[in-house]
């Protein structure tokens, strides 16, 4: 395994254990691969990778199309949780799943903070 994938597959994880409201987490590519997950033994990285790629697609035409400039974070609330994706580069994005009852702000926070310590392993 790379070293970078490792470094970013152990921040996740960081991530992960920085919050009980926290669920998941992964790094995708913008084309729906995914680089590094923290994701729950019975969620399926592909799948995810690609929700995350068509979500990606649909916050940029949205942002595009009501001039909102260049789109930097996506938020989905369900009943049972919420799902933030992250620019982290312009080549990734960063998608976390929460519990229903997280503090957006915090999770945000938290986001921004996994996406500076993993910058250095991403542009690599």
């Amino acid at each position: 395994m790379d070293s970078n994938v490792r470094m970013i597959e152990l921040t996740l994880q960081d991530l992960n254990a920085s919050s009980s409201d926290i669920t998941a987490s992964a790094l995708i590519s913008s084309d729906g691969l995914p680089i590094a997950t923290a994701l729950p033994h019975d969620v399926i990285a592909d799948r995810v990778g690609g929700m995350t790629a068509a979500l990606l697609a649909l916050g940029n035409r949205a942002t595009r199309e009501l001039r909102c400039g260049t789109m930097s974070q996506v938020t989905v609330q369900g009943d049972d949780g919420l799902i933030v994706l992250v620019q982290a580069s312009p080549e990734s994005l960063l998608i976390i799943t929460a519990k229903h009852e997280a503090k957006l702000g915090l999770i945000l926070l938290s986001a921004r903070q996994a996406v500076k310590q993993m910058s250095e392993w991403i542009e690599e």
